[in-house]
């Protein structure tokens, strides 16, 4: 059976945002899916599914230049994604929140939740991947590719996620430096949970305990896992993923 049509949030004079939503119970769930993904991914679709089979509300969105939304994705930074997630938020969601946020989207999620703190009520950080930009540029990119970026204003990198390379761009780096959560106390007072694999190969383990220390919040609960890799997708990840969510639902 073919996916459905997505829903489509028009803005003025900024790219429309694809998404899907069900209607439920509050407190809702929205998902921000990573760097280079969609909204039609393994862990998307099992939340979808899960909230459903719940009757909780549960939304999931492109951001732009990724999946269905229009706009390029070279074009993007984490201040436009960031953008993109407050939209959802203030425009496609009611009430009460629960945000989980994957890999990039953990990092959109910290950021969100300082901004709209009477709108989050808790979040779930899979591999999260705060601050990876400056992770990027400082760790996993050689002295040539740093100077290539910064030269030419983009880099392609190969994925192991995708056949195609992945293009970083200056914009990106310098855009991530305005965003850097982990260099000081992150003002957040709501539940967090964390899950991170500690054979990440794209995003240290310690990123998430680092975020553990910084977050002001003091109900902050850091599981990690063994063999995960950086996706957790495999059914004991989502099981976990899942318990965790149902216990922050009761709890809040």
């Amino acid at each position: 059976m073919p996916p459905s049509a997505p829903h489509f949030l028009e803005r003025l004079s900024k790219p429309r945002l694809a998404y899907h939503q069900l209607e439920g119970n509050e407190p809702g769930v929205l998902f921000l899916g990573g760097f280079h993904s969609n909204m039609r991914g393994i862990k998307a679709n099992t939340l979808s599914a899960w909230c459903s089979q719940r009757k909780t509300a549960f939304t999931r969105f492109d951001y732009r230049g990724h999946g269905e939304s229009d706009g390029k994705f070279e074009d993007g930074c984490i201040t436009d994604w960031l953008e993109d997630t407050l939209s959802m938020i203030d425009h496609r969601t009611a009430g009460p929140i629960i945000l989980v946020g994957s890999s990039m989207g953990a990092w959109l999620m910290l950021l969100a939740a300082i901004r709209r703190p009477d709108r989050i009520a808790g979040l779930v950080g899979i591999a999260a991947a705060a601050d990876f930009t400056e992770i990027l540029y400082r760790e996993k990119l050689c002295e040539e590719q740093r100077n290539q970026l910064m030269q030419d204003g983009y880099l392609k990198k190969p994925s192991a996620y995708d056949e195609n390379p992945y293009i970083y761009t200056r914009k990106l780096i310098e855009d991530g430096r305005r965003n850097l959560v982990l260099d000081k106390p992150v003002q957040i007072e709501c539940p967090l949970r964390l899950i991170h694999s500690t054979d990440d190969p794209d995003v240290p383990w310690r990123v998430s305990q680092d975020i553990m220390e910084k977050v002001t919040t003091p109900d902050v609960q850091l599981t990690l896992l063994k063999d995960a890799g950086h996706r957790l997708s495999r059914k004991e990840d989502l099981d976990l993923i899942l318990l965790l969510l149902d216990h922050l639902l009761k709890k809040i």
